[in-house]
């Protein structure tokens, strides 16, 4: 077996797994795969009880590296996040207590209900990979990765995210109820963990090492993508920014398009994409699967689209619809 077929092999095992523990939910198991091989972050929203925290946390049992979870509320303050300067009067000088996200792999829960000053202490982390204190920088561990929860904004106690922050998760991620027979097994496990309980056991997976995944995300961005594709793929971003071309009637949907992040996170999630199904080539189904999750939280609606109940997924929807497959 050759070294990518190796690290491959070590990153479907762990997605067997988070299978297991998360019934009915394959989607999501996959998306957060992808954000882990393309680097990014992920926000994941749904209603409460749809294994969200739990989805998580099975994938930090999966993963090599530290696991921090933040629990965000109205009164959390920034330096909660990122650490403050602490006075030693021993020394007669201040010292750097370090925050939760100098962690691997960050989850914060519930990351609408802090205010807008907490979400700001995030932007330079999520983005740069450091955190600025004092006057002082300090780096952020070379694996990296919020996973981010929220409850639909329309719950009552939850604050918007800045548009600034949405546009730094790579994925924002939308689930929904499972199916009744999904909801079948899921009775049988929480039974099957309810005696585990007891005997406080847990289901173990060797974790995938840092070395693995490194490995692996190099593989990823050597998968081949056509020129052709490479044009579509932008197409598509380009689209979101004057969406008129494609029709009158999309015309006054949309304030703002996707940023170039975006095109690069459509492009390494593609490519991702395609390495988790064991193919070296990315196709436009690959592309057009993906688009969804990278671009729904990046474009900005008008307040007609709003009036008229157009949501960003219809939108995106629409775009693929209309723009030649090559």
């Amino acid at each position: 077996m050759t070294e990518e077929n190796t690290n491959q092999a070590a990153l479907l095992k762990l997605k067997d797994f988070i299978n297991q523990e998360i019934i009915g939910q394959e989607v999501l198991v996959e998306r957060m795969l992808i954000a882990l091989l393309a680097d990014g972050h992920i926000l994941v929203e749904g209603a409460p009880g749809l294994a969200k925290t739990r989805a998580i946390n099975v994938l930090s049992r999966g993963v090599e590296g530290d696991f921090h979870r933040v629990q965000f509320t109205p009164d959390l303050l920034p330096a909660d996040l990122t650490g403050t300067e602490i006075y030693r009067p021993q020394q007669g000088t201040f010292e750097f207590q370090r925050g939760p996200l100098f962690h691997n792999l960050i989850l914060a829960d519930e990351i609408n209900r802090a205010p807008a000053k907490v979400q700001a202490a995030l932007l330079e982390a999520m983005a740069e990979r450091q955190i600025t204190v004092g006057g002082a920088t300090y780096a952020l561990p070379s694996l990296f990765m919020v996973m981010a929860t929220q409850n639909p904004i329309e719950q009552e106690g939850t604050y918007p995210l800045p548009e600034a922050q949405l546009d730094r998760f790579l994925l924002h991620i939308k689930i929904d109820y499972p199916e009744p027979e999904h909801e079948k097994s899921i009775l049988h496990l929480a039974r099957k963990e309810a005696g585990q309980a007891l005997d406080a056991k847990k289901t173990v997976i060797q974790p995938v090492t840092q070395q693995i995944l490194f490995q692996a995300r190099k593989e990823v961005l050597d998968i081949f993508m056509a020129d052709n594709l490479e044009d579509y793929l932008l197409q598509i971003v380009l689209a979101t920014r004057n969406p008129g071309v494609y029709g009158s009637d999309l015309a006054g949907w949309l304030q703002y398009g996707a940023s170039p992040r975006a095109s690069i996170a459509l492009d390494r999630c593609a490519r991702a994409k395609a390495w988790l199904d064991q193919r070296d080539f990315v196709g436009p189904e690959d592309i057009q699967d993906i688009a969804f999750d990278v671009l729904r939280h990046r474009l900005i609606l008008s307040y007609e689209a709003e009036a008229e109940g157009v949501t960003a997924d219809h939108i995106i929807k629409e775009l693929i619809a209309r723009i030649a497959v090559p």
